[in-house]
């Protein structure tokens, strides 16, 4: 099966702790997770049924995700020190945290790219500045 490759255009966003709150009045305790995670998951998971073509692994089978996470080079910084995050000289050591944004893809593609994402064997990650901001991500079947 032919691995998937797309782009989530947008400033790459991690994945956030549930909020929990207690009723006042009845003392129950409520986790719910944030509206801005739920729409970047549905964000994610369109983008890639625009590019899937029928693409799903069944429960059985492995699945290796990689993703890289392209980030703007801050418009503060000298035109020197860009030139040295574009070409790779210098990376992006700030939030979202790597691990954040490796949940909310595979959490985003659960039961729509592959059956659940403890089948993920592999996950290849990595934040890097460019000059256009997004994830690139490619969704296959784990061969070893």
């Amino acid at each position: 099966m032919q691995p998937v490759t797309f782009h989530v255009p947008g400033k790459p966003q991690g994945k956030a702790r549930a909020k929990t709150v207690r009723n006042r009045s009845t003392g129950n305790v409520h986790s719910y997770i944030p509206e801005g995670d739920l729409l970047y998951e549905n964000y994610i998971k369109n983008q890639f049924l625009n590019h899937a073509k029928g693409f799903y692994l069944e429960r059985e089978k492995p699945v290796s995700l990689s993703i890289i996470a392209r980030f703007l080079p801050p418009k503060s910084t000298s035109k020197k020190r860009q030139l040295d995050m574009l070409e790779g000289r210098e990376m992006p050591l700030k939030k979202p945290d790597m691990d954040n944004i490796v949940k909310v893809v595979a959490d985003a593609l659960n039961g729509v790219a592959y059956h659940d994402d403890t089948q993920i064997a592999m996950v290849v990650a990595m934040k890097v500045y460019s000059a256009v901001e997004g994830l690139d991500i490619t969704v296959e079947e784990y061969t070893g």
